[in-house]
């Protein structure tokens, strides 16, 4: 398989026989027919789970009169290195995208200096005896009102901004509708670290943003001198290695209220998620479009009203 594509970016097209394609995410492939004429396997295998899960399609030639035969063939090993090194060989093509020679425009992601540090902590905490799952110790509960709605017509008492703190919190976990305030236009790395012995998968609403590093134990910053600075890819889902990090430079030029999330359902659904509110006081236009007219209104704000026709 020569990959292509990754969530928008082009990539280097090197060519693998497996891939590591993690919860949430998307890869664009080319595969060149040119085998002698039959059936074959392509095979979908878990890994990092117990038991390991398969499933099977046939690839056929039009011209085959010869089906698949034997045991289709065994996924890849459960080494976790094998996968963190395909990782980090998923890199941008630089000469993809338009004529220029920096297809990112007027910057390099490599060339600006984070001007916040956000470091997130997975954990799965037992909270008023049941099982939840938290980011810095906080486990998301959703509110009466969906918070863009609520932070629009400014009704107080649904949430709070520093519900969560941008460090792990090592005290007793709590539930909380946790919402993080940021300015727009920031420039932020953010260091998601899993002490678990889980493979972990993260997603973040309206933005995509550069997977700068990925590597075993504990993040400290002296990590940094291991990132990519020059050809990472721009994607919106990244996953995270049992005992490890992985850290992503992100530009705050969406405003908005945008959820990060586990791509794990269960995760997600019990509380392993939050809202990042990336604010400009400039009510502009420009910087955020107007509520659609036809937006529904619930909870809270449903005696509100949008704007007139």
């Amino acid at each position: 398989m020569r990959l292509v594509e990754v969530e928008g970016s082009h990539t280097l097209q090197n060519t693998y026989n497996s891939l590591d394609i993690h919860l949430g995410q998307s890869y664009s492939v080319l595969v060149v027919a040119d085998q002698r004429p039959k059936d074959y396997y392509v095979v979908v295998s878990s890994r990092f789970t117990s038991p390991i899960l398969t499933t099977t399609a046939v690839l056929h030639y039009s011209n085959s009169f010869t089906g698949v035969s034997g045991p289709p063939p065994g996924g890849p090993s459960i080494e976790i290195d094998s996968s963190l090194n395909q990782a980090r060989s998923i890199r941008w093509n630089l000469t993809a995208s338009g004529p220029r020679p920096n297809p990112q425009g007027s910057y390099h992601y490599g060339m600006i200096k984070p001007s916040r540090t956000i470091l997130l902590a997975n954990s799965a905490p037992i909270i008023n005896g049941k099982q939840r799952y938290a980011v810095n110790g906080v486990s998301f509960i959703a509110a009466d009102t969906p918070l863009k709605l609520a932070d629009y017509f400014k009704i107080g008492g649904i949430f709070n901004l520093g519900s969560i703190p941008d460090n792990p919190y090592w005290g007793t976990a709590y539930l909380a509708t946790s919402v993080m305030a940021a300015d727009f236009r920031a420039f932020v790395e953010i260091v998601f670290q899993n002490w678990e012995n889980t493979l972990q998968s993260w997603h973040i609403d309206g933005y995509s943003f550069f997977v700068v590093g990925m590597d075993g134990g504990q993040w400290t910053p002296a990590s940094r001198s291991r990132y990519n600075i020059r050809d990472t890819v721009s994607r919106c889902t990244t996953q995270v290695y049992p005992k490890s990090w992985t850290a992503i430079y992100m530009a705050l030029d969406n405003v908005g209220m945008w959820n990060i999330r586990s791509e794990n359902w269960a995760r997600q659904h019990l509380g392993q998620q939050f809202y990042l509110r990336v604010f400009s006081n400039s009510n502009s236009f420009r910087d955020e479009s107007p509520i659609p007219r036809n937006a529904l209104l619930c909870g809270r704000a449903a005696s509100r009203h949008t704007r007139p026709h």
